[in-house]
């Protein structure tokens, strides 16, 4: 049977990174064509961003609420792998950008190479746990809409004034959002996480390194940002 969903769901990725790279390519070649190049890549990476952020936010939250078995060694639903695939290939092609574009920052290279670890053993490898993995994607992008906004007006606010309008309203309350989001309640989903394998109840499905991997991906995420 787990072969069988593989097989089913494996066009969902060449077809949603298609997507995602004709976003990046609309962003890059019509939407900022007249953006400085210094900065039309990075705001074709929030433009795919957005594209990604709250769709995934909207699309994993109707996976969990119609899992009836939601829990940390639940098995994937259909559903819930095609959300993975969804974000794999976003980061798939956000990784592209990193490579071509500023190959020498390592740090966000690295971050998305360990984020795709996540998602693909999980989706491909262990076929368990999307609850966990998509609880945390939604904390993760639910920021995304206001984060990307902010990002973009901050990179125009020098010589737009509307821009700067735009920035300097959203940034109280985008930091205020995503400090809460990710500095108390994605921690506090990551302990509840922890405790529940470190007790050994979903060593049957998902092996320890596994998700030994899994969490120190989150920790140094959360370390990052704090």
């Amino acid at each position: 049977m787990e072969t069988l969903t593989l097989v089913s769901f494996l066009p969902n990725l060449p077809v949603f990174f298609s997507l995602f790279l004709t976003i990046y390519l609309v962003g890059y070649f019509v939407v900022f064509r007249n953006w400085s190049p210094k900065i039309r890549p990075e705001a074709s990476s929030c433009f795919i961003s957005l594209a990604h952020g709250t769709p995934a936010v909207v699309l994993a939250s109707l996976a969990l609420y119609a899992d009836s078995q939601r829990g940390f060694a639940a098995p994937n639903t259909a559903f819930q792998s095609l959300v993975l695939d969804y974000s794999i290939a976003y980061f798939l092609m956000d990784l592209c950008h990193y490579l071509v574009f500023f190959p020498s920052d390592l740090l966000f290279i690295g971050h998305h190479l360990a984020t795709l670890f996540v998602f693909v053993t999980c989706r491909y490898v262990v076929f368990h746990c999307a609850y966990a993995i998509l609880v945390l994607l939604v904390l993760a992008e639910v920021t995304s809409a206001c984060q990307n906004t902010w990002t973009l007006a901050g990179a125009r606010k020098s010589d737009v004034a509307m821009a700067a309008k735009v920035y300097e309203l959203l940034s109280p309350p985008f930091y205020a959002f995503y400090s809460i989001v990710r500095g108390f309640i994605g921690p506090l989903f990551m302990y509840k996480m922890g405790v529940f394998f470190l007790s050994g109840a979903g060593d049957h499905v998902i092996p320890r390194w596994i998700w030994v991997s899994w969490i120190s991906v989150v920790l140094s995420a959360i370390l990052k940002i704090s």
